[in-house]
């Protein structure tokens, strides 16, 4: 297998951006313990959250751990020191680490957690290659990445899942010991990762703290107990994942600096946005992302483009953080109401107005299209969704439209149940053009066990013909992409609320390249 040569240049981000310095080690395989005794205590077993990496770039991704020997220690700190930890990693062309590629030393800090970020640099594209780390003696599990093919390469194939809502005392993760056993380029997670609040569920899940979260202590052990699930551990470290947030990272419904309507403290809009802060740092200290995802107090930029040869680009969309607040149906058609913000919308439309891939897909949390939950002339629509933004998701429509872009396909989380929608020209026309294709995801286990349809699905199918395609079991979406066609199969699970679960083909839908809708594969 190609491999990079130890000689090339590699980014280290520690878990302080201040460290930044970059740090080679000779290329040579580990023994099982450190050759040079810690000066103090030793920490025993600190990869207790395993290992990750994230956005792939064709010359390297960013590799991730977080140091926590007791990662359910009530104040946050994961059973470690208040000192910095050196922490060793290698990065191999093959799976007995025989082949160093590139290795080096980072730093853990407390302030940060105690996680680390190597941001590598120097690899060869489209490339797998294993990873690890070594801290206090300890080696981690092994980790399986991917780098990402040549800009401008024309690649024949690329396969990737993408899931969402994870809700841990609603059920069991079986669909990630499904997912980690794939062959996927790219795991896109489309938000809700955790969850806020205090359930407890009846499965032996519950949340820890055992009430709503709102300290950096709080948010740090409600992300390692998520963390510490073996079915999740597999399938982060079986591919590189791509990550955004949507509002039960931070809490429920929240839009921009304004909490959902309640009796907290958080109702002045200044302490929720420190709230936020603390909930977004965390969120950065858990997951695989780059330096200029790095948030800085309450803001976090999380909105970027992921390219793959000519075949894919991704564009990884925020629609929480800068968002009006919600409103009923008569003021949804308000012109100046955003979702997106005006920053991130000139920065969409300039990117898919210009050179782009063969395939674009926007990777965003919520419900795109026109959803309409009730019969007969009256509305009900999704005040948490594009719905409640009419006039600037419409604009987005029309954009992708007027500027050529090719393929536009939406992937969304958010609702825990499957989607087929053909995106229309005018939603209120059935007969009008359709522009693009958007796929909706289910949950991993968020909302239990499940339905094959609820009564209301006949509903919106009639007054949303646009609408192909409803099921409400649990599980993940399955895309291989190729040069003429993309084939999504909604993979589920019967149940979550006890292990075992066999994985379910329920449906598979095509789209051909030039043709926007879906056919029923």
């Amino acid at each position: 297998m190609p491999h990079a040569s130890p000689s090339r240049r590699v980014f280290l981000t520690g878990t302080a951006a201040a460290a930044g310095a970059s740090v080679l080690l000779p290329s040579t395989a580990w023994a099982t313990t450190s050759t040079t005794a810690p000066a103090a205590p030793r920490i025993s077993d600190p990869f207790t959250l395993g290992v990750a990496s994230g956005d792939p770039w064709p010359d390297g991704v960013v590799l991730w751990t977080r140091l926590a020997p007791e990662p359910l220690a009530l104040d946050g700190r994961g059973g470690m020191p208040d000192r910095d930890i050196t922490v060793e990693w290698q990065v191999a062309a093959d799976e007995g680490f025989r082949k160093i590629a590139q290795s080096g030393r980072s730093v853990a800090r407390p302030e940060s957690g105690h996680s680390v970020h190597v941001e590598l640099s120097g690899l060869r594209p489209g490339t797998d290659y294993f990873y690890r780390f070594r801290a206090e003696g300890e080696i981690s599990p092994e980790g399986r990445t991917r780098t990402a093919p040549r800009l401008g390469s024309s690649p024949e194939r690329f396969a990737f899942a993408f899931a969402s809502c994870q809700n841990r005392p609603d059920g069991h993760y079986t669909a990630y010991a499904h997912m980690a056993r794939e062959d996927l380029d790219l795991v896109a997670f489309l938000g809700d990762y955790i969850y806020e609040g205090p359930a407890q569920g009846s499965l032996g899940r519950g949340h820890l703290p055992v009430s709503e979260i709102f300290s950096l202590a709080d948010y740090r052990v409600r992300h390692a107990q998520y963390r510490s699930d073996p079915d999740l551990q597999a399938a982060h470290a079986a591919f590189p994942w791509a990550l955004v947030f949507d509002d039960h990272e931070v809490e429920n419904n929240w839009a921009s600096d304004i909490s959902e309507p309640d009796t907290e403290p958080d109702q002045d809009r200044a302490v929720f946005l420190e709230r936020r802060a603390r909930a977004f740092q965390v969120y950065y200290e858990h997951m695989p992302l780059r330096r200029e995802q790095r948030p800085k107090g309450p803001d976090m930029r999380v909105y970027r483009r992921l390219r793959f040869g000519d075949l894919m680009d991704f564009y990884m969309l925020d629609t929480r953080q800068y968002r009006d607040d919600q409103v009923p149906d008569e003021q949804r058609d308000d012109p100046d109401r955003t979702i997106l913000g005006a920053e991130q919308r000139k920065w969409l439309f300039r990117r898919t107005a210009g050179r782009t891939g063969r395939w674009n897909v926007l990777a965003q949390q919520v419900f795109f299209s026109q959803r309409d939950t009730v019969s007969g002339p009256g509305t009900n629509f999704s005040d948490d969704a594009w719905d409640d933004y009419l006039v600037e998701r419409d604009a987005v429509r029309d954009h992708l439209t007027e500027a050529g872009t090719r393929n536009p396909v939406v992937i969304t989380g958010d609702v825990h149940a499957s989607y087929v929608s053909d995106i229309k020209a005018d939603f209120n026309d059935a007969a009008s053009r359709t522009v693009g294709t958007e796929l909706v995801g289910t949950s991993i286990s968020s909302g239990g066990d499940g339905v094959e349809q609820n009564p209301g699905d006949l509903v919106q199918l009639a007054e949303n013909p646009h609408i192909k395609y409803i099921n409400r079991r649990r599980g993940y979406v399955r895309n291989v992409v190729t040069r003429d066609a993309w084939t999504a199969t909604y993979r589920t699970v019967d149940f979550v609320t006890r292990p075992g679960a066999p994985l379910v083909d329920r449906a598979t839908f095509t789209i051909e390249d030039g043709h926007p809708g879906v056919v029923s594969a």
